[in-house]
């Protein structure tokens, strides 16, 4: 026999087409079998079983018909619905990112002041396109748990860039000319969040810096670090560092594209303890910001080196005609000068070029300090 389980919220039944789903328990058959019935059209499940077609109905087998009546019972709760799901190993469930603003109080053993920033802008060109939208989160990140503390403040605006916005970036962010018409970033508010801030954090700081420093001299004499590349999110175990994917690993899902709703996505994966590594995304952060990296040219290697060279993850810079590869610290830097060597130059004398990168420096486009190594 196959009970159907209806949901009702606030006293209203809920139709199998206003939730779109509808979740079935096998009970003992009965001495005496019910007539049997027409079959009738049900919408389609959102639910999807992994490698199995869809289905109209789905059998979850492993969930006991009790524990589906108490989440029945509990009236409008959904909640409950979705941890019944998550106790069968078939499905998973995704939920929408709630921003939270308020953290608990700090462990007294200081604090890391951060911006988590995000931008939307008209292009990928920061010298000739625009900022249209910039958030801030400002929030403490308390040195021995590396979890936020307080209170958070948000700044989100948008600012009107002077060039039209191109058909393709309104369709991935949703804005449009109208919207940005007359609105301009405001600058002392955004330097009163920006006073006193230790860190700036992008997921990709390498594209969000040039634009923000641009368009506000403040930026220039901050520090930052990119969640993207300073954290090895393969080393992590995830499949992809693009923050959308790492959200949805994590079970959340959000308006994506829109500048407060990414900052805020992004505090959420940081918050995270990270698998291979004994603390959070952000403590994470803090203490990588604090050594410098480097990045290294293969200066004059020879033609027939390319290959392994691009293997290695080794990029080509067509304005300076070298081949370059950043690394994280001084240990990584000695083991590449060795690959360099056997791989590149093939034990033949030659000399290198590198620059040390600190976060004042790092993800802009201004130099570092340039150095050279005999190999």
């Amino acid at each position: 026999m196959i009970m159907a389980v209806h949901l009702t919220v606030q006293g209203s039944p809920l139709t199998n087409d206003q939730l779109d789903f509808s979740f079935v328990a096998e009970l003992p058959v009965l001495a005496t079998p019910p007539k049997k019935r027409s079959p009738r059209k049900v919408a389609p499940a959102t639910a999807l079983v992994p490698n199995a077609p869809l289905q109209p109905l789905m059998t979850v087998e492993a969930v006991d018909v009790s524990t589906v009546a108490s989440a029945q019972s509990n009236a409008g709760s959904v909640e409950a619905l979705a941890v019944v799901l998550e106790a069968h190993p078939d499905y998973r469930v995704l939920r929408r990112l709630q921003p939270r603003l308020q953290w608990p109080e700090s462990s007294g053993q200081g604090v890391c002041r951060v911006v988590v920033l995000d931008t939307e802008t008209t292009g990928l060109d920061h010298s000739k396109d625009r900022i249209m939208e910039l958030a801030l989160l400002r929030v403490d990140v308390d040195l021995v748990t590396g979890l936020p503390v307080g209170t958070m403040q948000v700044y989100d605006q948008l600012e009107d860039p002077g060039i039209p916005i191109p058909r393709e970036v309104q369709e991935i962010t949703g804005i449009n000319d109208a919207m940005v018409q007359g609105q301009r970033l405001d600058d002392a508010r955004i330097a009163m969040l920006l006073d006193g801030v230790d860190l700036v954090i992008a997921h990709n700081a390498g594209f969000d810096r040039p634009f923000c420093e641009a368009r506000i001299e403040q930026f220039r004499h901050l520090t930052w670090a990119c969640s993207f590349a300073d954290i090895s999110w393969k080393a992590q175990g995830k499949r992809s560092a693009k923050l959308e994917s790492l959200a949805l690993e994590m079970g959340w899902f959000y308006d994506a594209h829109r500048a407060e709703m990414d900052c805020h996505a992004l505090l959420a994966v940081l918050i995270a303890n990270l698998p291979q590594l004994p603390h959070t995304g952000l403590a994470h952060l803090i203490e990588q910001a604090r050594k410098p990296s480097y990045r290294l040219m293969a200066t004059n290697a020879p033609f027939d080196a390319k290959d392994k060279l691009k293997a290695r993850g080794y990029r080509w810079s067509a304005e300076q005609k070298v081949w370059h590869t950043r690394v994280g610290d001084s240990v990584a830097l000695q083991t590449e000068f060795d690959w360099l060597k056997d791989n590149a130059y093939h034990q033949r004398s030659a000399v290198v070029q590198f620059e040390k990168l600190d976060a004042l420096v790092r993800y802009s486009n201004r130099a570092g300090e340039l150095l050279y190594h005999q190999l």
